[in-house]
């Protein structure tokens, strides 16, 4: 399927490895011109020989402003525009609710809300002006089913969930489409610092765990020129395993 994207351009957060290499590899491969970033050069160098294609590697630390801002700038000067933004970060360390610090919950707002929120702002009104664009941001399942041992991160996928509601609706007017993919248990480095793979993969109906090469695809999809008319939603990828209806 040509999803009618290439020679576009792309800027992918938290890209060295797992669901935001996935994603970035996908798009490249689908013809993107692309740059990703993490806050280590040596892993986002690696990353970016790994893909191919010509990937600019650029090293940001996008849980603060002064990094987002750094970040789209490099991106800018390395691609001319930003059509599309894929912004994701590592989410805060597990916990419940109660024995989640302050802090933890700070720490997670900042990587998972503020940082998708400051990629947002800095490159919407470019993608206004010139009449096309997407954003979708990796998230979580836990933003519309919270996970138990992961409160912070749940609450702040949640937070983002909603700006990026309100976001669609301000740029669909100008064809900018705003989505989130909500990963589920994938077979990546985060799950197995949380548990093992096999009791991961118990609680999935298709007991298998989600390969991050076909999230990489779901997130092309909501890139593509097919996905226009798809805005202000959030594209759950979990193998089922979410039992909400709504």
């Amino acid at each position: 399927m040509d999803l009618g994207i290439a020679g576009k351009t792309a800027v992918v957060a938290g890209a060295s490895a797992g669901l935001g290499f996935a994603s970035a590899k996908a798009l490249a491969e689908d013809g993107v011109r692309v740059a990703i970033c993490s806050r280590d050069r040596s892993r986002i160098e690696a990353a970016a020989k790994e893909i191919g294609h010509d990937v600019v590697p650029l090293v940001a630390d996008v849980s603060n402003e002064a990094g987002v801002q750094s970040l789209i700038e490099a991106a800018t000067e390395a691609l001319g525009t930003i059509d599309i933004l894929v912004p994701n970060a590592g989410g805060p360390p597990p916990g419940s609710t109660m024995n989640t610090t302050i802090d933890a919950y700070r720490k997670g707002i900042e990587l998972s809300m503020i940082s998708t929120v400051s990629m947002c702002l800095a490159v919407a009104p470019g993608m206004q002006e010139r009449g096309w664009g997407r954003i979708v941001a990796i998230t979580s399942s836990g933003a519309r089913n919270p996970i138990p041992f992961l409160a912070a991160s749940s609450a702040a996928r949640a937070a983002v969930t909603s700006f990026l509601k309100n976001l669609a609706s301000e740029l669909a007017p100008y064809g900018v489409t705003v989505n989130s993919a909500q990963p589920g248990m994938h077979a990546t480095a985060r799950i197995t610092q949380l548990t093992t793979v096999e009791a991961a993969a118990r609680n999935v109906p298709t007991k298998t765990l989600g390969d991050p090469a076909d999230f990489g695809r779901a997130v092309a999809f909501l890139c593509s020129d097919a996905a226009k008319f798809i805005t202000g939603t959030g594209l759950l990828i979990d193998g089922g395993q979410s039992s909400y209806l709504l």
